[in-house]
């Protein structure tokens, strides 16, 4: 009974975590247990200060219940973004509040056996300068490129190419728990639980930034295939333009559309002599900072940078017509580091789906923009923390007691 107690308890905390707020009935609803018992549960956590009580839900005509939310302090998650060549840190609160000083360097991944052992060191440092007790931590939630096995904590493309296991290394270096996911499946899990997928059945999550990648949810959930790599997107192969991938293939969707690209035609732009607000040494050395520059030139109107995002906007959408085709979705969400652009991607893209599409398909899915935006891969980093929070509470406080 005592196990059984800690296991609904853990469910009541991811429940409380992904609603923000629920009364004693909507939780015994959602973890399928009995009302006196949930209710007993949940005076246990108000009396271990786990939890608190937030008001009264609004009034439907009878008596208003009484609302619960988990205390934004009572423990933290440890939030972490990578891609090719950058890496986010932030701590949260349960209210994916950041609490320390969001930290970024570059990091870069590819053909750098250092990396991993950089990547711990740093994460170890962040956490020390917090100043928050390790105990108070619930994981690490780490959304990074790749091929990933997230149950062997393997990532198959970087970090140890599948042969050591990253999460067992963080974990015994930094000695927190510790998860990772694919930077795209992260996005669509952030988009999935609080952003604008949420209630959604079926939705693909277009993570534009240095690759094309996707998160899917399909039947209301994040779907990771069979080996958990659904989702590459950017090597669809819909060009013959011999330009070599970096997935070793030639003519994949990122080799046209990815935002490193869009950087590389600025500059070769720039070299010929087109007429623009770039400045070359705005797209020297910084990728980051490049990408950046011709966003925010788009956004001011310079013809040449509207010119760069329509065309890969337009690839983008000939590879989402293809999707659309095999998993009929009812929205379309584009996020990750482009998502700063917003619009100017969404006019490209409805052409090439209004010319690659059969009307009765497309005609009902809706396209957006991310409301979370850039943040997504860390939300999501987060939330891949307390999504497994209820079975890693009962497995090691049960284990830990025998």
């Amino acid at each position: 009974m005592r196990e059984k107690n800690l296991l609904y308890k853990g469910k009541i905390i991811k429940e409380l975590y992904f609603a923000g707020a629920l009364s004693c009935s909507d939780l015994s609803t959602q973890i399928k247990t009995s009302l006196p018992l949930t209710t007993k549960m949940v005076n246990e956590l108000i009396r271990d200060n786990e939890i608190v009580e937030t008001g009264y839900a609004p009034s439907t005509g009878g008596r208003r219940p009484q609302m619960y939310s988990i205390r934004p302090d009572w423990m933290y998650t440890v939030a972490v973004a990578m891609d090719q060549l950058f890496t986010r840190i932030v701590i949260m609160d349960m209210q994916r509040h950041p609490v320390s000083e969001p930290e970024k360097i570059e990091l870069h991944l590819a053909r750098n056996p250092l990396a991993l052992e950089t990547f711990a060191a740093t994460l170890d440092e962040h956490i020390l300068k917090s100043g928050i007790s390790r105990e108070r931590i619930a994981g690490i939630g780490i959304g990074m490129p790749g091929f990933i096995d997230s149950r062997k904590g393997l990532n198959y493309s970087f970090l140890g190419n599948g042969e050591r296991s990253i999460t067992r290394y963080i974990t015994d270096k930094v000695n927190v728990q510790t998860y990772i996911e694919n930077d795209s499946s992260l996005i669509a899990l952030a988009e999935l639980s609080f952003g604008a997928a949420r209630h959604k059945k079926t939705a693909m999550v277009v993570n534009l930034g240095w690759g094309i990648g996707l998160g899917l949810i399909i039947n209301g959930e994040l779907f990771r295939g069979y080996n958990g790599f659904a989702g590459e997107f950017s090597h669809l192969p819909l060009f013959t333009n011999n330009k070599l991938c970096s997935c070793g293939k030639m003519g994949c969707l990122e080799t046209e559309a990815s935002l490193m690209v869009v950087v590389e035609k600025a500059k070769e732009g720039i070299r010929n002599g087109r007429v623009t607000l770039l400045q070359e040494k705005q797209l020297a050395d910084d990728l980051d900072q490049a990408s950046k520059a011709v966003i925010s030139a788009a956004g001011k109107g310079d013809k040449f940078a509207v010119e760069l995002l329509s065309e890969s906007g337009y690839n983008i959408g000939r590879g989402v017509a293809i999707l659309i085709h095999l998993l009929n979705p009812e929205t379309i969400i584009l996020g990750g580091r482009g998502a700063s652009a917003g619009r100017i991607w969404q006019t490209p893209i409805q052409q090439a789906l209004n010319e690659h599409c059969i009307p009765r398909l497309a005609g009902n899915t809706e396209l957006e923009i991310s409301r979370l935006g850039y943040d997504a891969e860390l939300i999501g980093a987060a939330a891949l923390v307390m999504d497994n929070y209820a079975k890693e509470r009962h497995f090691l406080t049960t284990h830990t007691n025998n």
